[in-house]
């Protein structure tokens, strides 16, 4: 049995989100059905994470088992011509049989976008407000974010979570062009929904309806009922999953290494 990762992009804007559901379909679902489709074998993959109804996906990665012997290249581009054509397999790594799509995972990033103005062709891909928040305040208000750990404000309520201790090391707020903001959050991990409470409070921030004292609150609080509403879905997107290099496959980084040395 060998192990493998996946790294995929899809639109999240048609499925149920990322992990199997009784009643939508989910890129989960669509992914196992195309790798038993070509192999034949009963295989579940396991993701490096979830993502909710309607949210993209710039990077997600997977890892699967099977007991064939596959070249990766070529088996991509079977993958990609099985799948929709809203999810996109990237690449596949042979991987070391202890590696793990989620638990091997250093750090997550994501990235979400707004615009402060009517644009029909990008509805599915942020969030429109009809007025400009601050980006200096909301800024002001995320450093308080490198300073916490426990983000039970910004956790979904009764989430079967062990622990809502993360360790935040990104956090920033970016003008992209005059109509449209970007926010950027690196973290070990994240919560359900954390993202999304999170970018709903500081917007409230941005828009001076709370103050960055009341964001501190809010935070030290715990208590998500005090935080702000989540963000739209749409403009969520999981941007870039880290990993260490020691996970791949000893033979591959060997045959890597000669080839260099050529």
């Amino acid at each position: 049995m060998q192990r493998y990762f996946i790294y995929l992009s899809y639109d999240g804007t048609a499925y149920h989100g990322w992990q199997i559901q009784p009643n939508g379909v989910s890129i989960q679902e669509c992914l196992n059905r195309a790798l038993n489709t070509i192999l034949n074998e009963g295989i579940s993959v396991t993701g490096a994470g979830r993502t909710d109804t309607g949210v993209h996906a710039r990077l997600m990665v997977a890892h699967f088992d099977t007991e064939n012997e596959i070249n990766c290249e070529r088996f991509a581009d079977k993958l990609n011509r099985v799948l929709p054509p809203d999810i996109a397999i990237n690449k596949i790594e042979k991987v070391r049989n202890d590696a793990h799509a989620r638990f091997s995972a250093i750090s997550r990033t994501y990235k979400y976008y707004i615009s402060t103005s009517k644009y029909p062709f990008g509805r599915n891909y942020q969030w429109n407000l009809r007025f400009a928040p601050n980006i200096e305040l909301m800024n002001k208000a995320a450093e308080l974010l490198l300073e916490c750990t426990d983000f039970t404000s910004f956790c979904k309520l009764h989430s079967d979570n062990k622990t809502n201790i993360c360790h935040i090391s990104v956090a920033h707020w970016e003008q992209l062009d005059d109509n449209r903001l970007v926010f950027t959050i690196q973290a070990d991990r994240f919560l359900r929904n954390m993202v999304r409470a999170i970018v709903g409070t500081l917007v409230d921030v941005g828009r001076n309806k709370i103050s960055i004292e009341d964001f501190r609150r809010i935070i030290f609080e715990k208590d998500r009922c005090k935080a702000g509403s989540s963000a739209p879905a749409e403009g969520l997107f999981l941007y870039n999953i880290a990993y260490d290099e020691d996970i791949k496959e000893a033979e591959t980084k060997a045959g890597t290494s000669n080839k260099k040395a050529e």
